[in-house]
């Protein structure tokens, strides 16, 4: 007897439809597992075995084999095991199949029959939305994910045995509702706050103008200055994900495995600060099954890179395309995908070894070929894909101690909200969605300038040896001082504003 069972597996963050096939024939017992299996897949044999003998049914005594289709597509993790049990029982006549009309199953078995969480529970749920089904049955840690998706059933489940139950009509499984996007954003909070960040208010200003417009920013500095910290508070400041943003981010955070059981869907900003010991892989993706990396991780939010200069050369020079285009292409033997890369860079190094080069306070013990290897660390190009760069001072201690209360990250954040509403209006109907996503041609359409501002900026060429690229993002930053301001027009005042955040490589890098 043949028994069919819709399921849905993984490619990068992209669900599709799988169709698990069993098939039973007299002959010698036997249980095989085709259509491109890996060994997660092929163990699942010993799991739905094991799972069936706790739910109290017997192992068909036959020649089994089940496929997985499309047999050309390789199938990865242990998602499998609950459509594999299901299309077993089905085919033995144990269970009925008309229930699973319009339904596809995914989950994890353990040897009890508990249903165990997977990966890129809503990306399937996505899939499955697009393809025409109607419900989806899914381990109950996955519920809260995938209930993002309206208008599909989500039937969370336990274990195996509550499922058989509810495809023989001897229980019901409650569907998980959607809750609209707009009362879960209520719930969100920040943990850092500006306003316990003492003095920095220059730096703190860089930091709202890149925050307005999602622009790069390498800060310089002497240790204990407050980079690290004000960069954790960067993320309170930006604007609310919309809808399409926060699904997106969920998908990639689900599909790498890092979402977490009972999570919902993300409503902050992602902030992701992986160690400097971090290889190219782990930065940008890939590994033998093109898994993303941490620059996608960070998409829609801050990608931190603290102690700049100690990160692999390699792994740094990786991510300078993923910065200019926007996404990661992940390409290897027996895997390829496409992960979305849209992230704001924030590092933060020290200006030399010992972190006191240029310091008003403390005196520098690094020899002038110490100080000139380590910033070598830091290549021109990738200097050049970062928008602003500024000097972070440390703050004096009358500042530190005094109680004058400092500007709390709401505030600022409401100046950033009316800002990218503004570019949100600008660009409607363009593939952008704030200043630094802008292209070429985009620039000179929406960052134009009077003579005036083009003749200063004709200067700074001049001085500081400027290329275009660097120009184009002094455009773009001038753009996002200008829509801090209200203005429509870019005028001096903000071309200046952004031309001062490029002079550290004439400073540091001379």
């Amino acid at each position: 007897m043949i028994a069919s069972v819709q399921s849905l597996g993984l490619s990068g963050i992209e669900g599709y439809l799988v169709s698990v096939e069993a098939f039973t024939a007299d002959g010698l017992p036997m249980f095989e597992v085709v259509g491109l299996p890996d060994a997660a897949v092929k163990e699942s044999r010993e799991r739905v075995r094991a799972a069936m003998a706790s739910c109290a049914l017997s192992f068909p005594v036959a020649r089994l084999t089940v496929n997985l289709a499309p047999a050309d597509v390789r199938k990865e993790g242990p998602a499998y095991d609950l459509p594999i049990a299901l299309a077993i029982l089905c085919a033995g006549g144990m269970v009925p199949a008309k229930r699973l009309a319009g339904t596809a199953a995914v989950g994890e078995l353990s040897l009890s029959g508990e249903l165990m969480p997977v990966r890129g529970a809503l990306s399937m749920a996505i899939a499955a939305k697009e393809r025409g089904l109607s419900a989806l049955i899914l381990p109950a840690h996955n519920a809260r994910e995938a209930a993002c998706v309206e208008g599909l059933r989500v039937l969370p489940a336990g274990s195996l045995a509550e499922v058989i139950d509810y495809l023989r009509g001897e229980a019901d499984i409650e569907p998980v509702a959607s809750v609209p996007y707009a009362k879960l954003l209520q719930s969100r909070g920040t943990r850092h706050d500006f306003a316990d960040v003492r003095g920095q208010k220059s730096a703190k200003r860089a930091l709202e103008i890149a925050a307005a417009g999602g622009h790069n920013v390498l800060m310089i500095g002497p240790p204990g200055s407050g980079k690290t910290m004000m960069a954790r508070c960067l993320p309170g400041i930006l604007p609310d994900m919309t809808l399409e943003e926060a699904l997106e981010t969920t998908r990639i955070h689900s599909a790498a495995g890092v979402l977490g059981a009972d999570s919902g869907l993300l409503l902050e900003r992602p902030f992701r600060a992986p160690h400097h010991t971090a290889s190219a892989v782990a930065l940008v993706g890939g590994g033998s099954k093109a898994r993303p990396g941490e620059i996608s991780l960070a998409h829609h939010g801050v990608l931190f890179l603290d102690e700049l200069p100690e990160y692999n050369r390699q792994a740094l020079e990786a991510m300078r395309q993923p910065l200019e285009d926007g996404f990661v292409s992940v390409v290897r033997v027996n895997a390829q995908a496409r992960y979305p890369a849209r992230t704001m860079l924030i590092a933060a190094m020290n200006p030399c070894p010992c972190g006191n080069y240029g310091s008003r306070t403390q005196p520098c013990r690094c020899k002038p070929g110490e100080i000139a290897r380590y910033l070598s660390r830091i290549s021109g190009p990738l200097l050049d894909r970062i928008d602003m760069q500024l000097e972070v001072s440390a703050v004096p201690v009358k500042e530190i101690t005094a109680g004058a209360p400092e500007e709390p990250s709401a505030s600022i954040r409401e100046r950033v909200q009316a800002a990218r509403e503004r570019q949100q209006v600008r660009y409607r109907g363009q593939d952008a969605a704030c200043n630094a996503e802008l292209t070429a041609r985009q620039v000179s359409t929406y960052c134009a300038l009077d003579e005036g501002c083009q003749a200063l900026i004709e200067r700074a060429c001049e001085k500081y040896h400027l290329s275009m690229r660097a120009v184009s993002r002094i455009m773009k930053v001038s753009r996002t001082i200008a829509d801090l301001a209200g203005k429509e027009r870019i005028e001096k005042a903000h071309v200046l504003e952004a031309l001062g955040f490029r002079n550290l490589e004439g400073t540091f890098w001379k």
